[in-house]
This record gives C-alpha cells, structure tokens and sequence, in this order.
C-alpha cells in the first residue's frame, strides 16, 4: 500500500521534525525602502532549522530582494504530554 504524503509528515513529526513558520520581511529590489512580507511553513528540525536555512540560502542568492528579517516560529506538533496510558480495556460480543 502506498504511503500518503501525511505519513511522510507523521513519520517525519515522530523522528523530531516540528511544524516551523517563518516570516521573511524583505526589501523590494527596486524599492529599497518599502518591505515586503513574505510567509513560509514547513516541517523543520528545531534548532538548527536546515529546510529554512537551505531555503534562506536559495533566497540570497537567486533572489532580488535583500532579506530585511526573518521571524521564526515553531511547535512540537506529538510529544510526551499527548500519551496516555489506558488502565483498563472492555470487549463487546
């Protein structure tokens, strides 16, 4: 049975991945002045972030628009406080 791309995304959050959020404030190429929003998302290992530290780098240098900021934000999506332990179980016939 072939696996969906949401049990990429599960099996990705169970080896540490968190959902990431950046937002990359950047100034318009032919408007120095003006800044320009920018959102991103993905799953990324929190701290070293290497998607959005690859995709940073892609930005500088194909890129026009400088990068004014980025703003990061994350979540465990699955952690220890989501396991509960079941104490007892009942069958139906």
């Amino acid at each position: 049975m072939p696996r969906t791309a949401s049990d990429a995304q599960f099996l990705e959050q169970l080896k540490g991945f968190s959902l990431t959020t950046a937002e990359i404030l950047y100034k318009l190429p032919d408007h120095r002045s003006i800044l320009q929003s920018y959102v991103w998302q993905d799953y990324d290992m929190y701290p070293t972030f290497p998607r959005l530290t690859g995709f940073l780098e892609f930005w500088n240098t194909k890129l026009e628009g400088p990068i004014h900021k980025v703003l990061v934000a994350h979540s465990k999506l699955i952690g220890a406080r989501e396991l509960r332990l079941v104490k007892g179980g009942f069958h139906l016939n």
